[in-house]
């Protein structure tokens, strides 16, 4: 269900091995109105670099640094009511519950095993703009030595004094919006139920039911 798309916006998040050891911000930019927002991507690709350098670290201590990692950064729990759109309002609380702990589960066993193994390519932050009277659009690249650049766009919402990603956008197509779209024909398949979802998310995590 996560695309390849959602695979390689979350991907350049961890390909930061060039953040190290040099500033991202040049003074002109960090003094901008949505410096913090920068600051914050940047601060995160650090933490990621210090979490994942050594190999040779158990798998489940990974798992578990890789989970610590992505409820840091994104704000889970918002992305995946989102995601379930209307269909949120009809599940039960039982539904909800599940729904919640599979999509965060389906995130961390897809993706963690991989973003441990990613190498890394040239990641650079481009800019920033306001979006809305909360939110910052952080715009990067990912420099490939072999392809020509990816453009990953961060949506940053402030929340008090805290900064979490709520969604990206990779070349112009939002993974929110694309993991709705999903989800809803999952649920409109299943007879308009979210049982259908939650076993389908069972299924695809490993986890009977």
């Amino acid at each position: 269900m996560l695309t390849r798309r959602l695979f390689v916006a979350c991907a350049a998040l961890l390909a930061v091995s060039s953040w190290a050891g040099r500033p991202l911000l040049s003074p002109a930019f960090a003094q901008s109105a949505d410096a913090g927002a920068a600051a914050f991507i940047q601060k995160l690709g650090n933490d990621a670099i210090a979490t994942f350098s050594d190999k040779a670290k158990p798998r489940q201590q990974a798992l578990d640094q890789f989970r610590t990692l992505l409820y840091k950064g994104f704000d889970v729990p918002y992305i995946g009511r989102w995601v379930l759109g209307r269909y949120w309002n009809e599940a039960t609380e039982a539904e909800q519950a599940e729904y919640q702990k599979l999509f965060e589960q389906l995130i961390v066993t897809t993706y963690a095993e991989r973003f441990i193994e990613y190498s890394g390519e040239t990641f650079r932050i481009a800019g920033t703009a306001p979006e809305g009277e909360t939110d910052t659009m952080v715009t990067t690249q990912i420099v490939r030595p072999n392809g020509p650049p990816i453009n990953v766009a961060w949506r940053v919402r402030k929340r008090g004094a805290d900064y979490k990603i709520i969604d990206m956008v990779v070349e112009n197509v939002s993974m929110g919006v694309t993991q709705r779209q999903e989800f809803a024909s999952v649920v409109a398949q299943n007879g308009g139920k979210v049982a259908g979802l939650i076993q389908a998310l069972r299924q695809k995590v490993g986890r009977a039911g």
